[in-house]
């Protein structure tokens, strides 16, 4: 895939998650997209583990989700949960799912 191709592919899963509303609701920051995927970061809240987030588009058009937890400074990079099978309507669930945080009011 092409850098444009994959900054589609990342524009449509932060549109699916909620765009610029998710951005306000969970305070994710640090947007990158990756081969099909997007990539962000969650601020320290409490009791939420997660603070790294990976969406990859799979081949038969589903997500898979990994949540991840860096600590240290990013030395020690704890993989939480994976979801794989996430249809594009259900990401808001996962997301809400492990993190305990809402993605719309």
């Amino acid at each position: 895939m092409t850098n444009e191709n994959n900054a589609a592919v990342a524009d449509t899963i932060l549109q699916q998650l909620g765009g610029h509303r998710f951005r306000g609701m969970t305070g994710a920051k640090n947007f990158m997209f990756g081969d099909a995927a997007l990539i962000f970061t969650l601020p320290r809240f409490a009791g939420v583990k997660v603070n790294k987030v990976v969406v990859t588009l799979d081949a038969d058009d589903t997500y898979t989700v990994n949540f991840y937890r860096l600590t240290r400074r990013g030395l020690h990079c704890e993989t939480l949960a994976t979801v794989a099978g996430v249809y594009g309507d259900n990401l808001r669930d996962v997301f809400t799912a492990k993190t305990g945080l809402l993605t719309e009011l």
